[in-house]
C-alpha cells in the first residue's frame, strides 16, 4: 500500500499545477478560490485513489472535483456572492462532467505561469516559497509547515496572506504560447530562480531542527527547476542552477555518518556520492559554460564541479576554485560568498591568510553573529594548530548560535576534541 500511496502522491504533485491552470484560465482573477478548490480535490484524490484506484483520466477527475468544490464554495460564502457572475456558476454542467475536454492542454505553460505568479514581486520571499510549494509543487500546507518547522496554522496564515496579496494587486495567470514566458516574465525569471534556490538550500541544510536535511524540499526544488529549464531551454542561468542543485545534492548520502552525525566535505567518503546526479550535473554545466558570460549560478555550479571531479578534498584544484570565487564575488558581492572565498584562500595560501579575511568579515553586521563565520574561524584556527583553546572556544560559540541540532552536535564535538587534546598535551 505504501508503494501505491507514493505513486499517487507523485502523480498528484505532477497534476496539481495543470489542474490549477485549467481553473484559473476559466475563472480569471480568482486564483485564491481556485487554489483552495484544487487543494480540496487533491486531498480527496489522496484519500480515495490508493483504495479505489486511479481513474482513467486523473487530470479530468481532479478538474471536475475542483470545479464542483469551487461552485460549492461560492454558493456557501456570502462574502463572495458579488463575484458569482465572474466565477464558474455560469459554466454548463456538461463542462463539469466532461473532464476539461474543452480546454487546451497547457500543462507545461500553466506550470511555468504559476511559478511566475507565485513569485510576484508584491509577495515577501517566505510567501513566494510557501505559495510555490503549494500551488506548483502540490504539497499540502501541513507538509510545507513540517519542512520549515513551523506550526501548520502559521503556514496556513502565510499562504492565505499571500493569496490575498495577489488578489489585491490583481495577480492573474497570463499565459504565453509554446515555450514563451508569461507576460512580464523575463523580468521575474531571476526571482523565480532565487525562490527555487532558497527552497533547495533549506532542504539541503535545514536552518533548524533535529535533522540536517529536509530531502522533500530539495527534491521539489530540483523537480521545479527541471520544469523551468525545460520551458526556458535557452536560459543558461537556469541550466546553471539545475547543475548546481544536482552537483550539490549528489553529496547528500555522504553528509551524515552514524546516528546522523555531520560529515564535512573534506571528510566525506566520495564513493557514497550519487554518481548519476554527479554525472548529470557535470555534463550540464560543461554544456552551458561555453555559451558566453556566466552568471552566479553557473559559477557556483562550476565550483561544485571542481569538487565533484576531485578524488579527495585536498586533490581539488583549489587555485581554480579561488579564481571562480573571485569571479563570483564580482557577480554577487555578498558576505557569504566572501566567507566561502576565505576558505579557498586558506587552502591556496594557508590558514593565516584565510583568518585575516575572516577577521575583516567580522565587521560586516550581516555576518558578524552568524554561526557560519565562527565555524569557519574555528576550522582555520584548528588547521593552524597554534592556539587550540581559541579554536575550541570558537567552535563552542558557533555551536551556541546555530538552530540546527546536527550542526550544533558536530561543532560541540570538534570543541571537545580540541579541549581533550589540550588537557592531555
Amino acid at each position: 500500500m505504501s508503494g501505491t500511496t507514493g505513486a499517487v502522491e507523485g502523480l498528484l504533485r505532477e497534476l496539481a499545477p495543470q489542474v490549477l491552470g485549467v481553473l484559473v484560465r476559466r475563472h480569471g482573477g480568482a486564483f485564491d478560490a481556485c487554489e483552495d478548490a484544487v487543494q480540496e480535490a487533491l486531498l480527496a484524490a489522496a484519500t480515495q485513489w490508493p483504495e479505489g484506484g486511479v481513474p482513467a483520466n486523473p487530470r479530468g477527475w481532479l478538474v471536475t472535483v475542483a470545479e464542483r468544490r469551487l461552485v460549492d464554495r461560492v454558493r456557501s460564502d456570502s462574502a463572495r456572492r458579488r463575484r458569482e457572475e465572474a466565477l464558474a456558476l455560469a459554466t454548463p454542467q456538461s463542462a463539469l462532467l466532461a473532464p476539461a475536454a474543452d480546454a487546451p492542454d497547457p500543462a507545461a505553460d500553466d506550470s511555468l505561469a504559476l511559478l511566475f505568479l507565485c513569485c510576484h514581486p508584491a509577495l515577501s520571499v517566505p510567501s513566494r516559497i510557501a505559495l510555490t510549494l503549494r500551488a506548483v509543487g502540490g504539497l499540502t500546507t501541513a507538509q510545507i509547515a513540517a519542512a520549515f518547522l513551523v506550526p501548520e496554522a502559521t503556514m496556513a496564515q502565510r499562504i492565505s496572506r499571500a493569496k490575498q496579496t495577489l488578489r489585491s494587486v490583481g495577480g492573474g495567470l497570463s499565459l504565453g504560447g509554446g515555450e514563451s514566458l508569461p507576460e512580464g516574465g523575463a523580468g521575474r525569471l531571476g526571482e523565480v530562480r532565487h525562490v527555487l534556490y532558497l527552497v533547495f538550500n533549506e532542504g539541503y541544510t535545514a536552518s533548524g531542527g533535529e535533522e540536517l536535511t529536509a530531502p522533500r524540499l530539495s527534491e521539489e526544488a530540483i523537480r521545479l527547476t527541471r520544469l523551468l529549464r525545460r520551458l526556458t531551454p535557452g536560459d543558461a542561468e537556469t541550466a546553471g542552477l539545475l547543475a548546481l542543485m544536482l552537483l550539490t545534492d549528489a553529496r547528500r548520502p555522504a553528509r551524515t555518518g552514524s546516528h546522523g552525525a555531520v560529515v564535512p566535505l573534506d571528510e566525506q567518503d566520495r564513493g557514497r556520492w550519487d554518481r548519476e546526479l554527479l554525472d548529470e550535473g557535470l555534463e550540464l554545466i560543461a554544456s552551458v559554460l561555453p555559451r558566453g558570460q556566466a552568471g552566479p549560478y553557473q559559477v557556483q555550479a562550476a565550483i561544485a564541479a571542481v569538487h565533484g571531479e576531485a578524488a579527495t578534498a585536498r586533490e581539488a584544484d583549489w587555485p581554480q576554485v579561488l579564481a571562480l570565487y573571485d569571479l563570483l564575488l564580482r557577480l554577487d558581492p555578498n558576505p557569504v560568498v566572501a566567507l566561502n572565498r576565505a576558505v579557498a584562500v586558506a587552502m591556496v595560501h594557508g590558514p593565516e591568510a584565510g583568518l585575516a579575511l575572516v577577521a575583516e568579515l567580522a565587521g560586516d553586521r550581516r555576518l558578524a553573529r552568524h554561526h557560519r563565520l565562527l565555524a569557519v574561524r574555528a576550522h582555520l584556527l584548528d588547521r593552524l594548530g597554534t592556539d587550540p583553546a581559541a579554536a575550541a572556544r570558537a567552535y563552542r560559540e558557533a555551536a551556541a548560535r546555530t538552530a540546527s541540532a546536527p550542526e550544533r552536535r558536530h561543532l560541540a564535538s570538534r570543541a571537545r576534541r580540541l579541549e581533550v587534546a589540550s588537557s592531555t598535551g
